[in-house]
């Protein structure tokens, strides 16, 4: 399944006031340092199917930096799982994205019930808006409802079927909050405008340039790339890899 295109990505970096810091010759450099291959690598060929899907693998053990950005911090309020999981699976992805919402409602659900439930799976999610002021603002609102311990609820609500297209002004994401069950939306409303909601959203920005994330969804699996919204079977297969990794360590 293809990502988010790469252009808009670039479109959208120009216009965040990051932009000197996450596209300047020094970010690339880190991105090669790390030892990362294309993203695109892990984009099935030919008609998308989940037989010609594969995890790259950079040349060299991602796991020194890449799988350090795990942050496992037990109150993140943009994760789900133990802090201590064996596999972490961290994903940039924008609301505004198709197939983030294709992920976010055909196999993380899945993935949440398969295995974060049981104890093997951690996620983390980082918002990475590639497409515009809308796409920055949800992911402020989103945060904002975390805050308030219902980023779940409303990462389900924006990601439902048709939710994108009804666009994510300042009454909409209201709306949403409401719809996730945020209790106190005159806190929601001043959290999303606030700049603690602008640090946290730059933070994750500058992490996903700063290794080469150039299109949304993407994800790192303790460490190791996945481009897109890839079947169920690539997330299954490669969660079963890194926990017998992990066992073996």
């Amino acid at each position: 399944m293809p990502s988010s295109p790469k252009p808009t990505a670039k479109k959208s970096a120009k216009k965040s006031s990051a932009k000197p810091l996450l596209i300047s010759a020094g970010v690339a450099l880190t991105a090669i340092t790390l030892g990362l291959v294309s993203w695109q690598a892990t984009a099935p060929a030919g008609t998308g199917s989940a037989g010609s899907a594969a995890v790259a693998t950079p040349g060299t053990d991602p796991a020194a930096e890449l799988k350090a950005l795990a942050r496992r911090e037990p109150g993140d309020k943009l994760a789900v799982g133990r802090a201590d999981a064996p596999v972490v699976l961290i994903e940039y992805s924008d609301f505004k994205c198709g197939y983030c919402g294709k992920f976010a409602r055909d196999t993380e659900p899945e993935l949440v019930k398969k295995y974060v439930q049981d104890g093997t799976l951690r996620i983390e999610w980082r918002n990475f808006p590639i497409f515009g002021a809308e796409s920055e603002a949800a992911a402020k609102a989103a945060w904002a409802a975390g805050q308030q311990d219902r980023f779940d609820a409303f990462h389900a609500a924006a990601y439902a079927g048709g939710s994108k297209e009804k666009g994510f002004a300042e009454p909409r994401l209201v709306e949403l909050a409401r719809e996730a069950g945020v209790p106190d939306l005159e806190r929601f409303t001043a959290d999303m405008a606030g700049e603690q909601a602008a640090a946290a959203l730059r933070k994750d920005q500058e992490e996903g340039y700063r290794i080469g994330v150039t299109s949304t969804p993407s994800f790192l699996l303790n460490g190791r790339p996945i481009a897109g919204a890839q079947p169920l079977d690539t997330f299954t297969a490669a969660i079963a890899g890194a926990k017998a990794e992990a066992a073996r360590q």
